[in-house]
């Protein structure tokens, strides 16, 4: 290890005095506010050098050798003290973040003035019920945004949302081999899988009854295995695997999933795939418009809701975007007893988009 010394010159006889030394890294100690640090000792201390309390002792020379004298002093600084530290004694370092954070403070205190004051403006041209009505329509416009493409304009509830948007020919032709084991389930496989809850309520309900002609029966199978690889796919948050639905999904899946369905997000130093609220609300109109093409344009809501892990009013909200007529129904047999069930049924002609209802209380009670 490394020694130090300090030398002491005497100016009068010419001669050095060496003394060991020790190197101390002088911090500040921050707990709460109290903070233990570097100050001068009373001048009534001083001896032939000036006195520095460092922490919880005090250094200096008396009498022409190294002396150590222990006191313990508590100093409450606040953050205009501490900044004034930093100005006097502070590093290159500190110094510029000290500066930054001051243009912030000035940058966001003329900001928020300017804010407050365009809001008022605002606020008095166009009162507070239009903004209102603004802000429900935003909420409309904003959900449709992540909507499969519409046709206002179509003819049959088919052609409103296409089948060939929410599956391309080659990702339809691809989920042949995985849904091959819906295609061949038996009755007590399905029992077994709805013990074991492996797969979405919606899906195993709709296992049951599978149509006899082997062509309608192919197709719905492909339908559901990839209604319920999208409701999976929604749990998951930050994607890190090349393959998050396992090796069984074919590879133009993955990348549909990866593509349509993720944001990218930096973390860390690396750009990541992320299932973001947006995300998961796109996945969700997705799965009702695949489950309106499976079940005849009818699709019970609450049981999607449920398998998406989303709140009622959020479904409703995608329902009513996608302009569905919501109805009550009874639930399905045997799936959370015999509860008052929300029915969305696609016909035509379509009805005209409104607020959600929380939108709606919002403006009454204004």
């Amino acid at each position: 290890l490394p020694r130090y010394f300090v030398g002491v010159l005497d100016k009068d006889s010419g001669q050095m005095e060496v003394y060991n030394a020790e190197i101390f890294n002088m911090q500040p100690l921050l707990s709460g506010r109290t903070i233990l640090c570097l100050t001068p000792v009373p001048e009534s201390q001083h001896s032939r050098a000036v006195w520095w309390m460092l922490s919880r002792e005090h250094y200096g020379w008396e009498g022409g050798s190294a002396g150590l004298v222990q006191q313990c002093v508590l100093i409450y600084f606040s953050l205009e003290q501490m900044d004034l530290c930093i100005e006097a004694f502070g590093t290159s370092k500190q110094k510029r973040a000290l500066n930054s954070r001051r243009m912030n403070a000035v940058g966001n205190d003329i900001l928020s003035t300017a804010v407050t004051k365009a809001a008022a403006n605002i606020i008095d041209a166009k009162g507070v019920t239009a903004l209102i009505q603004d802000v429900a329509q935003d909420d409309v416009q904003n959900i449709s945004i992540f909507l499969p493409p519409c046709n206002e304009d179509a003819d049959k509830p088919e052609n409103v949302y296409k089948f060939e948007d929410i599956l391309s020919p080659a990702e339809y032709e691809a989920l042949r081999v995985p849904a091959a084991v819906f295609v061949n389930i038996t009755p007590e496989e399905i029992a077994k899988k709805t013990e074991e809850k492996s797969h979405c309520c919606f899906v195993l309900e709709e296992l049951k009854f599978l149509p006899d002609d082997e062509k309608r029966r192919d197709h719905k199978a492909r339908c559901l295995w990839f209604l319920d690889t999208l409701i999976k796919f929604s749990y998951l948050k930050v994607i890190k695997k090349k393959h998050p639905m396992g090796p069984e999904c074919p590879h133009i899946i993955s990348r549909k999933l990866m593509k349509n369905f993720t944001s990218l997000t930096y973390n860390n130093g690396s750009v990541q795939n992320l299932v973001s609220a947006s995300m998961k609300a796109k996945i969700t109109a997705y799965v009702i418009a695949l489950a309106l093409h499976i079940n005849n344009f009818q699709a019970d809501l609450t049981i999607l809701q449920n398998d998406m892990k989303l709140q009622e009013s959020r479904m409703m909200d995608i329902a009513k975007a996608m302009r569905l007529k919501v109805s009550k129904a009874k639930g399905l047999p045997g799936l959370e007893d015999d509860q008052s069930h929300k029915l969305g049924t696609l016909s035509l002609p379509l009805p005209v988009q409104k607020a959600s209802g929380n939108q709606q209380k919002r403006r009454k009670m204004n």
